[in-house]
């Protein structure tokens, strides 16, 4: 089993009849998927999504995959190739499309009318490519053929990649639902005749490598659904993916059974839901649509509201209400239905907008006390179905955490794979296939790419750490005039501070000291400014540490007059 080692150099000249692997994102993480692959000196490119930003990163909207390593290369990318309309597959796109705007985008009929509306909003007219389940398209080395898959959002693909170096096996995301709501089956009868044919190596999706057993059908939600409107005497608000198509079909199918009407509420639900009708994918009965501002002329039990927010993001019309920053004021009696499972790491918000909810009188239904919502995602049963029809020589998992990744390396391992034709990789480590063998060879830059309002890549990591200090131990500034000739200090220090938590007349305590040392320093003939801000700034954070065990921000000014 090859592991990816934080000491690998760049990898080697790109050999001939070799593959080349390089996930710049989507490994060791729940999003921000988007995978590299390179033949001949030509670049095939399949998803380009974004990953959204947890507690510890404030400010920032989005995370890109970091564009550098094929950067000085764009003009050899062959196309880009999306296995479905889910953020963390295409959300990225647009700032791609920002360095080279023809890059052909590969997609279904639903992933492209999805994506065409986002690049709208940036202004991008893109050159698309609509494929579907059974197509065969080759482009430069790259011959694709396409495979439908089940997932929580319609029109899925896999994707086999053949080449001269061979044949790869792309899972994208997937389940393998045996009934599922719109009747498209993942192709099983597809893989193994892949898996007859020879695949040299698999990537397969790793979300659900740890869930035991096989995942709930989709149908199984519908009952609960029904349940919850029975017992609703007031308005029903249903949280839930901006793009699950299927949840909102459930949710409209009981609200036309109990006689309620249904409103869209937040941009991209408006969005998505209106082309997902327009392209058939949404069944939409006669007049149960009505728009948010005729709410106020429907009794509270003829209501329905169908949300984003599932997620507890900070802007979402759901997370909103429960703050009472919308105009859509919960009473005591409504009913909030989260049909969603939680992506990692979202929990603490998701529990507070339960909270926010709950605190003015809504009943909160969600998957901690009812089944509503399954998982998109294949569990281990499914999985190793699919190594045993594929019967890869080489296997790489990816969409995942590491626990995922390397509980679904154990599954290739169960299923009868050598643990040297197993590579467990990170972000930016390179896989080479040749000669019918996969290995690691290297490693390039894939870090993380922060996008803060318009500002694309200007925010580091060192100014998110001095953000999180900002936010959790406020900051103190300390001005000090000196002479600009002796250096000699002039008046006395001015101190202000912020959130610091400590009294004003603290200070009076610490000012002497502070006198006290730039006298020093100006006596040994010490006058150069960055040198006395570093004075200042050791001597009050000394002086707050020992005495507040706090560390804040500290801003020393030197004025020199």
């Amino acid at each position: 089993m090859s592991h990816p080692h934080p000491e690998l150099g760049p990898p080697p000249p790109l050999g001939k009849d070799t593959l080349r692997v390089v996930a710049l994102g989507g490994l060791g993480e729940i999003g921000r998927n988007m995978t590299v692959f390179e033949y001949g000196g030509r670049l095939l490119i399949v998803d380009c999504g974004v990953l959204f930003p947890e507690e510890e990163q404030p400010g920032i909207d989005l995370i890109l995959p970091d564009f550098d390593y094929i950067r000085d290369r764009l003009d050899d990318i062959e196309a880009l190739v999306l296995t479905h309309g889910h953020e963390d597959h295409i959300g990225a796109v647009p700032f791609l499309l920002r360095e080279r705007p023809d890059i052909p985008l590969v997609g279904s009929r639903l992933t492209l009318a999805l994506l065409s509306a986002k690049l709208g909003e940036h202004r991008i007219k893109p050159v698309t490519v609509q494929v579907e389940e059974g197509d065969r398209r080759s482009f430069g080395d790259f011959d694709l053929e396409f495979l439908s898959v089940n997932h929580s959002i319609p029109d899925a693909l896999a994707i086999a990649i053949r080449t001269p170096a061979g044949t790869l096996l792309h899972t994208g995301d997937f389940k393998m639902d045996q009934l599922p709501l719109d009747g498209r089956l993942t192709d099983l009868a597809g893989f193994a005749r892949l898996g007859d044919e020879g695949v040299d190596l698999l990537l397969a999706d790793s979300t659900n490598a740890e869930v035991p057993g096989f995942v709930t059908s989709e149908r199984d939600i519908a009952p609960v659904i029904d349940k919850v409107f029975d017992q609703a005497d007031q308005r029903i608000i249903v949280a839930c993916f901006a793009s699950h198509i299927h949840r909102v079909q459930q949710v409209l199918d009981s609200a036309k059974s109990h006689g309620r009407k249904v409103a869209f509420v937040g941009r991209s639900m408006v969005r998505n839901m209106n082309i997902a009708r327009d392209l058939g994918y949404l069944s939409v009965p006669g007049d149960l649509l009505v728009d948010i501002r005729q709410l106020d002329d429907l009794r509270p039990e003829e209501a329905v509201l169908v949300s984003t927010g599932s997620q507890g993001e900070p802007m979402s019309a759901l997370t909103r209400m429960a703050n009472r920053d919308h105009q859509i004021r919960i009473e005591a009696g409504d009913t909030v239905l989260l049909a969603s499972s939680l992506i990692p790491g979202n929990e603490n918000s998701v529990n507070r907008v339960i909270n926010g909810l709950t605190r003015w009188g809504a009943k909160v239904v969600h998957k901690g006390n009812a089944l509503v919502h399954v998982s998109g995602h294949a569990s281990a049963g499914e999985l190793l179905y699919v190594h045993n029809m594929v019967r890869p020589r080489n296997f790489m998992p990816v969409h995942g955490e590491w626990r995922h990744m390397r509980a679904h390396a154990g599954l290739a391992k169960l299923a009868g794979l050598p643990e040297d034709r197993i590579c467990i990789a990170e972000d930016g480590v390179v896989v080479d296939l040749h000669k019918g063998k996969a290995g690691i060879t290297g490693a390039v830059q894939a870090g993380y790419v922060y996008v803060d309002g318009a500002s694309v890549g200007d925010v580091t990591e060192t100014a998110l750490k001095d953000r999180r200090i900002l936010g959790e131990e406020g900051f103190i500034s300390v001005i000090v005039a000196v002479d600009s000739t002796s250096g000699k200090i002039v008046g006395e220090p001015e101190i202000h501070t912020r959130g610091a938590g400590i009294d004003v007349d603290a200070y009076d305590a610490v000012i002497p000291k502070i006198q006290e040392s730039l006298e020093r320093a100006a006596s040994d003939g010490i006058n150069d400014p960055a040198q006395l801000r570093q004075l200042v700034r050791r001597g009050i954070g000394r002086w707050v540490n020992e005495t507040y065990r706090r560390r804040p921000m500290i801003v020393p000014v030197i004025v020199e007059i």
